[in-house]
């Protein structure tokens, strides 16, 4: 994880320069060109297959201001890997990758100060946002060589299971496997993401306040994706048996309940401990994580700097 970690900074770097000058380029009404970004979507599928919790991990850590180039980003690498977990091959990884990075493109349309908005939106302007699937697969469409996985998901990654999403409330059968993964990963990113309106959820919580809306995601789909990111994904907040408190920073893949933690605080004495790297899928120890926490009910503002290093993140950007 760590050395994966420096290369994904690298990757997180020319990803956002590079989803930034697409973005750019269609507000000034310049031709979408979707090929271009292909060597993009290669460098993150080959960070995915190495190790796929690094760039995930370090995309899901952006700021405000550039939310929506390492969402596309984010996505991008989160498609790869839910399309491992479902036994796809290598080129249709890379197409739903593009399509990852492509689905998000209609926003580059909306209106800059709905966009970006620091409250909540109107009636009036959750209409205008969402429109941007149709005016984001219009773009692909005139811009051709975009490829089937990205108009698709383009179109349709706020569709929910029951019905009851948009543009054209499909339910069930009706949404197409590319469809489903996009609407899984669109939404894990955006809420353990920190956006114009609110601060992301914490990993853990968020895989379990998704797992409770019933109607929203295929539930096989979601149960592969949750494979895919872990149980505790990298960077949650847990606490073990032993009463100690400890950030993921890692995966075990055949152990999802049982990743590796980095132990930073005594909830026994109130105070912190010197950190202790511990792999819960080996036999040496006893401890076991017993519940997810939240950061903010103990006060815990820098707790990525524990398992990703600050300089690391800067790099990123």
């Amino acid at each position: 994880m760590r050395d994966e970690l420096q290369k994904a900074a690298a990757v997180c770097k020319r990803g956002r320069a590079a989803v930034a000058t697409m973005f750019a380029d269609v507000r000034l009404g310049r031709a979408l060109e979707p090929e271009q970004c292909l060597p993009l979507v290669e460098q993150v599928a080959d960070s995915v297959y190495r190790n796929p919790g690094a760039l995930v991990s370090l995309a899901r850590l952006k700021t405000r201001d550039d939310y929506s180039y390492m969402h596309s980003l984010a996505v991008c690498a989160l498609m790869v890997a839910l399309g491992r977990q479902l036994g796809l091959d290598d080129d249709a990884c890379r197409h739903a990758g593009l399509a990852g990075l492509l689905h998000d493109i209609g926003k580059a349309l909306m209106p800059l100060d709905v966009l970006n908005k620091p409250g909540k939106l109107t009636d009036a302007e959750y209409d205008i946002m969402k429109t941007h699937p149709e005016r984001g697969h219009a773009l692909l469409l005139e811009a051709r060589g975009a490829g089937d996985a990205a108009l698709e998901v383009c179109l349709h990654h706020h569709e929910k299971f029951d019905g009851s999403g948009y543009p054209h409330g499909l339910k069930s059968d009706q949404i197409s496997q590319l469809a489903r993964m996009g609407a899984v990963c669109d939404v894990y990113d955006a809420i353990t993401s920190n956006r114009p309106y609110k601060a992301g959820w914490d990993p853990a919580e968020s895989i379990a306040r998704m797992a409770s809306w019933k109607g929203h995601f295929d539930d096989k789909m979601f149960a592969l994706f949750v494979r895919s990111v872990g149980i505790y994904p990298t960077g949650s907040l847990v606490r073990m048996e032993s009463g100690r408190l400890g950030v993921v920073v890692d995966q075990n893949r055949d152990a999802l309940s049982s990743p590796v933690v980095k132990l930073f605080f005594s909830t026994k004495s109130n105070m912190p401990i010197a950190p202790v790297r511990l792999d819960l899928a080996r036999g040496a120890t006893s401890d076991r994580i017993a519940g997810r926490e939240s950061p903010e009910r103990w006060g815990f503002k820098q707790i990525d700097d524990l398992w990703m290093d600050p300089e690391l993140r800067l790099a990123s950007r």
